[in-house]
């Protein structure tokens, strides 16, 4: 299933995608696509709903993030050797973890807000998982079954904020907008294998990144038995894997987002995102 919410911010609307691409409204089987949606139980009844029974919703809206109530955003650094190469920095031998705030996550093709005062505002597509079971000290032979779902993130960072003003990364990672979701949430049944997904980027139409998830240093499995030796999961979590190379800070010259910029962004299965890059102002807050 792929599963979306659609509508304006903050009145989204539960959904999902037909076979034939259209989009149904769920909202007469569900309140939203939230945690406890997100449970197998829960999964497995919206599956079991024959989709041309539901409402046909005409146009296209605008997506919002395709998990509602997120509790947290754990994400992983550097788990692309060749983009912790383009960094300067070694392979980490254990997951790089920090937060993204909550009130950083927008829909797949809303603006990306510069932060006031920003100078290095940097593009990272990565491969993002939805917890659907919670997860707690999980073995890692057990971790997929933890796994409701994959989306698209674009880890948007502010570089020195991330990497210049001491302290922790998530002060860079965090600035509103930086967390695009979506458009939708496709569920395991249609990704079989996550460690086989291209992913790619562009910027104002050329090329900037472009990978393939078989590269990641710690696959899925692993990341989701990681991170619950520390924190335990709750369904409707996000865990963004980390990004292949071809970001901004990793040019010669570094090269940063600007007011009036576009990024497009995919990977297979999980649909695209666009996204128009605008100034910070008063009204944004």
């Amino acid at each position: 299933m792929k599963l979306v919410r659609y509508g304006p911010p903050g009145a989204e609307k539960p959904g999902l995608i037909d076979r034939q691409g259209a989009l149904r409204d769920l909202s007469g089987e569900i309140a939203d696509v939230e945690g406890a949606v997100l449970q197998p139980a829960a999964l497995a009844h919206l599956a079991s709903i024959d989709p041309a029974r539901l409402p046909s919703v005409p146009d296209r809206p605008r997506f919002g993030p395709p998990v509602a109530r997120i509790g947290k955003v754990v994400a992983i650094g550097l788990n692309y050797a060749d983009h912790a190469a383009e960094a300067g920095l070694t392979v980490p031998k254990e997951p790089i973890v920090f937060m993204k705030a909550t009130s950083s996550i927008v829909g797949p093709d809303d603006a990306i807000v510069i932060p006031r005062g920003s100078r290095k505002s940097d593009w990272e597509v990565e491969l993002a998982v939805a917890i659907g079971r919670p997860a707690s000290y999980v073995e890692e032979a057990d971790a997929m079954n933890h796994v409701a779902g994959y989306l698209i993130c674009n880890d948007v960072s502010e570089r020195e904020y991330q990497t210049e003003r001491s302290g922790q990364w998530d002060k860079g990672k965090g600035c509103d907008s930086f967390c695009p979701l979506g458009p939708w949430l496709v569920t395991c049944d249609e990704i079989p294998d996550p460690q086989t997904l291209d992913l790619w980027l562009d910027l104002n139409g050329e090329r900037m990144q472009k990978g393939n998830t078989r590269t990641l240093v710690f696959g899925v499995a692993h990341l989701v038995h990681y991170v619950s030796q520390f924190m335990s999961l709750q369904p409707g979590d996000i865990i963004t894997t980390g990004t292949p190379p071809g970001v901004g800070m990793g040019m010669k010259p570094p090269r940063y987002l600007k007011p009036g910029d576009s990024m497009r962004l995919a990977i297979a299965g999980l649909g695209e995102q666009t996204q128009k890059v605008v100034a910070w102002s008063a009204g944004h807050l």
